[in-house]
């Protein structure tokens, strides 16, 4: 499987974002809206986002896979859920009132053992953030990223939990069908081979569930490499021409682009920062045709009939027009 870079950190914007006022009242709840400028910010020009990866931005919920000893005596390959460590309410306060006076985060003072709220003791920091005397730094939101492992039966954590099967090690996974660019595949996949890679879960109970996949009877879920699927023919690196693409190609039905440029960096542009609309009625991920293809013949497997690997192997091989035809029936 193809792997570009991992989202262990807050991706910055391929422009120079503004912050303006939002009137709207359906909007009360966040009375601003960040919108990109058509300057190309120093961030996408030092990380040489000209010659980057451009790829789907999917809508969904990060996790990551890496090992996790757990309850058993060897560690093994495991999907964690991303739950950033958030400062307790005094700590925030003051930390709004600096922000309040001053334009950004620098100068900022954090106490990293009092200002945050507790986290499980199997919390760990994501990778990439920065670090002070071994500690991790809170980043321009105050927030620590970091991530928990997601237990088999975890009751927070349960679409997590219904896509990774830990006693064959495999996940449900969705990407391109490595035959057909043009043809979408779902099929079960060793977690070691998602080793140190981070994935969206997208489906029914998720993020609103833009896709519409499943419904509330019969949820879907399932992951989805970070990288995964590619967008090719991108119009040039400018505020228009990306604006009129996003709005007029049928490839443009996407939630956003993420850059991964050669030295690792993530750079993105999401439709709202052009001030468009997402989610949208016809996504271009409901576009292709989707196959189901397990991959179970090596396994001596026994699923619960609830599971969503069980559903899956009774519509094994079978091909649909597009995600939102697949109904799962328990």
């Amino acid at each position: 499987m193809n792997r570009l870079g991992s989202v262990q950190r807050k991706m910055p914007c391929v422009f120079v974002t503004e912050v303006k006022a939002e009137p709207s009242a359906k909007r009360e709840h966040q009375p601003f809206k960040v919108l990109a400028t058509e300057t190309l910010s120093e961030k996408a020009l030092d990380a040489d986002v000209y010659n980057a990866v451009a790829t789907e931005k999917v809508d969904g919920t990060c996790c990551y896979v890496t090992n996790y000893r757990g309850h058993v005596s060897q560690s093994q390959p495991y999907l964690w859920a991303r739950l950033d460590r958030k400062p307790n309410k005094q700590a925030d306060k003051r930390f709004k009132k600096f922000l309040h006076s001053k334009e950004n985060a620098k100068g900022f003072h954090w106490n990293t053992e009092e200002d945050f709220k507790p986290v499980p003791e199997c919390w760990i920091p994501a990778k990439e953030i920065e670090k002070q005397n071994g500690k991790p730094v809170p980043d321009e939101n105050g927030h620590i990223p970091g991530w928990v492992p997601v237990e088999k039966n975890s009751k927070q954590y349960c679409w997590h939990a219904s896509v990774v099967n830990y006693e064959f090690g495999i996940a449900l996974v969705l990407r391109h069908h490595p035959d057909d660019p043009g043809v979408l595949e779902i099929s079960a996949v060793p977690l070691s081979e998602l080793l140190e890679q981070t994935l969206e879960l997208i489906g029914t109970n998720i993020n609103g569930n833009p896709y519409g996949l499943g419904s509330k009877k019969y949820p879907l879920h399932f992951l989805t490499p970070h990288g995964a699927f590619q967008v090719r023919n991108l119009p040039t690196l400018k505020h228009n021409d990306l604006l009129s693409w996003f709005e007029d190609c049928r490839e443009g039905q996407i939630e956003g682009i993420v850059w991964h440029c050669g030295d690792g960096c993530l750079i993105k542009v999401h439709r709202h920062h052009l001030g468009l609309c997402w989610p949208l009625p016809d996504t271009y991920m409901n576009s292709k045709p989707v196959i189901i293809n397990m991959n179970l013949n090596k396994y001596d497997c026994a699923f619960d009939n609830q599971s969503l690997f069980n559903q899956f192997l009774k519509i094994d091989k079978q091909k649909f027009d597009r995600l939102k035809d697949i109904i799962l029936d328990v």
